[in-house]
């Protein structure tokens, strides 16, 4: 569900109006609203209930600091999948001891940087970033705590690139060889198994396909003990979709309620590692309608928000909901089926097609469900400034990164001497 509703005809949250956002701010930007991150977080913390459990944000679905601080006053930890990511979380207060580190090449800088920084956890995901880990943990003398991320070979019914539990997929260390190399880290001096780790992709709407790996997960665990492997805790990875159109979404109960029927009775953490599900419609991309354009084949509205600010349609044909910030009651515009696209210089540059809006030049339009993987995937394509972020909280609208400049746009580039 949205965080963002019509109140007299006019789309907002928390008492503010997109129509002020835009007003103060300007636009293309994106809008958040605090309340409803910590709704879903908070509703995902007590539908695991009293079972010893810690969920961590995936910071890709959104690495804004002032978002990672609300997570980390929570309590919240974070899955990270970068040296880059860490450091967000740090400065964002986040404590190091509740990070895993995901990704599948974790160069060996990174590597150092987070075993100093003492997190939670490695989720190792092939035999050769072990052996790497282990040579970096003997040369800093310290003892690297690793959990196994396990591919189970199953499928997910979600977009391919977002897929990631397949035994053709580049994440994730096969099942049937993970008991080799947990038995090679046991004879490991300066690693500790810690957990293991399944995560099977993104945007998961069947339950199913989940169920079926986390039961593959518990044979795995099985196998472990009565092979005298001890883990800490059991890290069952995110991806619980939302609804950006028609889909049949999971409740939050209905997804921690699959978690606790196959792992509930086992005496290990839970780690959950939730990114969609906790700001993907807590946030929309507010933009502007420059022009109106009709030809004999289609209709177009071109905005000022693009595909280098919200990429998903373009890489995935993804749907987002657009609506009128205005619903403009006793509007004169006939209804009419548009394009909607941006000024990228690219055919691929939509963020919504086959739309019916009544709609005037100058409008303002939401599209939603942009609170994960908007901003964090956005670039400077066709030397566009990132658009500025803003912070709905209890009546008060507050910009959390500001809009780049021109200046941004070049900074830290050098011209070629004079021959």
């Amino acid at each position: 569900m949205s965080a963002f509703v019509y109140s007299n005809g006019n789309l907002g949250a928390e008492g503010v109006t997109l129509a002020d956002v835009a007003r103060t701010f300007g636009t293309p930007c994106y809008v958040y609203s605090r309340a409803a991150i910590e709704r879903q977080w908070t509703a995902l913390h007590n539908a695991v209930g009293a079972h010893d459990h810690l969920i961590c944000y995936a910071v890709k679905a959104n690495s804004s600091l002032a978002i990672l601080n609300i997570l980390a006053r929570l309590g919240s930890g974070f899955d990270i999948v970068s040296a880059g990511e860490l450091q967000r979380v740090i400065k964002a207060g986040g404590d190091t001891r509740k990070v895993v580190f995901s990704g599948v090449g974790k160069r060996e800088d990174e590597l150092e940087y987070a075993l100093n920084q003492g997190i939670k956890s490695f989720n190792i995901e092939s035999r050769a970033e072990l052996l790497r880990l282990d040579k970096i943990a003997t040369r800093a003398k310290k003892r690297a705590p690793v959990s196994l991320r396990v591919n189970p070979d199953v499928d997910v019914a979600t977009h391919p690139y977002i897929a990631t539990g397949l035994k053709e997929n580049k994440f994730g260390i096969p099942h049937t060889e993970a008991f080799a190399i947990y038995e090679q880290a046991t004879g490991m001096d300066h690693i500790d198994i810690t957990g293991i780790d399944c995560h099977i992709g993104s945007q998961i709407i069947n339950l199913e396909s989940f169920s079926d790996a986390l039961g593959r997960l518990a044979e795995i665990i099985d196998t472990l003990e009565q092979k005298g492997v001890e883990l800490q805790h059991i890290d069952v990875g995110g991806g619980l979709g939302i609804r950006y159109h028609d889909e049949m979404a999971p409740s939050i109960e209905e997804y921690a309620g699959v978690i606790l029927e196959h792992l509930g009775s086992r005496k290990k953490q839970l780690v959950l590692e939730p990114g969609r599900c906790i700001t993907g419609n807590a946030g929309v991309l507010l933009t502007r309608v420059e022009y109106l354009k009709q030809t004999m084949h289609r209709n177009f509205v071109i905005v000022d928000a693009a595909m280098n600010d919200l990429l998903r349609p373009a890489l995935y044909d993804a749907w987002h909901d657009i609506l009128p910030v205005d619903k403009g009651e006793g509007r004169k515009e006939a209804a009419t089926t548009y394009e909607i696209v941006g000024p990228v210089c690219e055919s691929g540059d939509f963020l919504g097609r086959e739309r019916m809006l009544a709609i005037s030049e100058g409008d303002l339009l939401a599209v939603c469900s942009a609170g994960a993987y908007g901003f964090a995937m956005s670039s400077n394509y066709n030397s566009r400034p990132r658009v500025c972020e803003v912070m709905i909280d209890g009546g008060k609208a507050y910009e959390i990164r500001k809009r780049e400049t021109m200046d941004d746009l070049t900074r830290g580039e050098v011209l070629l001497p004079d021959d």
